[in-house]
């Protein structure tokens, strides 16, 4: 049976949405997936996040196949265009296909006078495609990031900058954390071959593993029963870190959607885990990560600059404040970061951190743990902010975590490895 929709125009109005309305995609995506089938919701993820992948390099090639750009109102066929030379580029969708489903999205959005001008542009495309994107390679586009962004990388990495960047771009790797209640890695990676799914553990984590292929959740054995969790490798150093233990209170502070909490009951069952978030929405999520899971904890809805509304003057034995931040070191996971966030939000994000973390530290026992983590590669909101909280609490002492000039531990995005991460983890004196 025919599909009654168009993929290609849905594809244009998820990046319509993202550009000009600021939305993030995974917020959007859902919503635009609902009445797709199971394969075109991965063909909408991958045309949505490819764009938004390549957005300066599809701009750049636009840009030199027409005189005037599309704007106002028919702007949504200008992202219609990005998604067909998308298809050109990067898939194996066959070009005639590919060009025709592009051309019948401009009459899905209600521009059939324009099926024409799409059509055309991308022909002109297909003739001089090896050239344009030759020609995009070298010119100002082709490092693929915001230029506030690119400085910022640049300076806090000299040497290192460019192989950053590229593994930005790239698409990120699959890992999994074992649920070490109903198997040891060794057990889950033999199943995974059972299955026919390549997969290779992590050297430095006990429970995570990278399928080297990325595949659906569905066919993961026992991903119904909570054997296993997708989370990037540099996710799961947090609750490692924290070294949580039975009995003990233990906080969970900016938790949705719960990947990290549901990691500290599996590695302490009989802890008494708090999870804690601003955002309403998000702990659904948390809640429905701890039922499949079937994990248990104490879930409430709170601001982390004031505890003193949720915390019900209790103190924590361990707490994991996984900050609010520019989400710097993700952004080959969520491309659309590049072109949502803005160069003045790291400076407000720097403060609502540093409020966050000095409102929550005397909720911890002395003696006891915060981890402190992001997933920024910058350094205003890692180094120097631990940096910062050091000199104004002298009973804070870092531990585990490196100890020079720049406090805690960075990582940065790696091609077959963890995303962009930050952890410093603290003892109370």
């Amino acid at each position: 049976m025919k599909n009654t929709y168009n993929l290609r125009s849905i594809a244009a109005k998820a990046i319509n949405q993202v550009l000009d309305q600021g939305q993030s995609l995974s917020t959007i995506l859902p919503e635009l997936q609902r009445n797709i089938t199971d394969k075109d919701k991965s063909l909408l993820q991958e045309l949505s996040f490819g764009v938004l992948r390549v957005l300066p390099q599809l701009e750049w090639i636009i840009s030199q196949l027409m005189e005037k750009p599309l704007k106002g109102k028919q702007r949504i066929l200008h992202y219609l265009l990005m998604v067909g030379i998308y298809q050109l580029t990067y898939t194996r969708i066959p070009a005639h296909a590919a060009l025709a489903e592009t051309v019948n999205g401009a009459v899905t959005l209600k521009y059939p006078q324009l099926k024409g001008l799409i059509n055309g542009v991308l022909r002109q495309f297909q003739r001089q495609q090896l050239q344009l994107v030759e020609r995009s390679q070298n010119s100002p586009s082709n490092h693929l990031h915001p230029k506030w962004l690119l400085a910022k990388i640049q300076k806090a990495y000299p040497q290192e900058w460019q192989q950053l960047i590229e593994n930005n771009n790239k698409k990120p790797p699959m890992w999994l954390r074992v649920n070490r209640i109903y198997h040891s890695r060794d057990e889950y990676l033999s199943l995974l071959h059972k299955a026919g799914i390549d997969a290779e553990p992590a050297i430095e984590l006990p429970s995570a593993i990278r399928v080297i292929f990325p595949c659906p959740v569905t066919i993961l054995p026992g991903f119904d029963k909570g054997w296993i969790t997708v989370q990037d490798v540099s996710a799961q150093g947090c609750a490692e870190l924290l070294q949580p233990i039975n009995g003990e209170k233990i906080l969970d502070l900016c938790a949705a959607p719960g990947g990290k909490t549901t990691h500290i009951l599996e590695i302490a069952p009989k802890a008494q885990v708090l999870a804690i978030d601003i955002d309403e929405h998000r702990i659904k999520r948390v809640k429905e990560n701890l039922q499949r899971l079937n994990c248990h904890a104490t879930v409430k809805t709170g601001d982390g600059r004031h505890p003193e509304y949720w915390a019900e003057g209790q103190q924590f034995d361990r707490i994991l404040l996984d900050a609010p931040c520019s989400a710097t070191g993700v952004i080959r996971r969520h491309p659309d970061i590049k072109w949502l966030r803005r160069e003045e939000d790291i400076a407000q994000l720097v403060q609502l951190q540093s409020e966050i973390i000095d409102a929550i530290w005397p909720y911890l026992k002395k003696g006891g743990t915060l981890v402190y983590a992001t997933c920024s590669i910058l350094p205003d909101e890692n180094s120097q902010q631990i940096s910062s909280f050091l000199k104004r609490h002298p009973d804070a002492k870092l531990s585990g975590t490196d100890t020079s000039d720049n406090p805690g531990k960075q990582i940065i995005p790696e091609f077959n490895g963890g995303d962009g991460f930050f952890y410093a983890r603290l003892i109370k004196q």
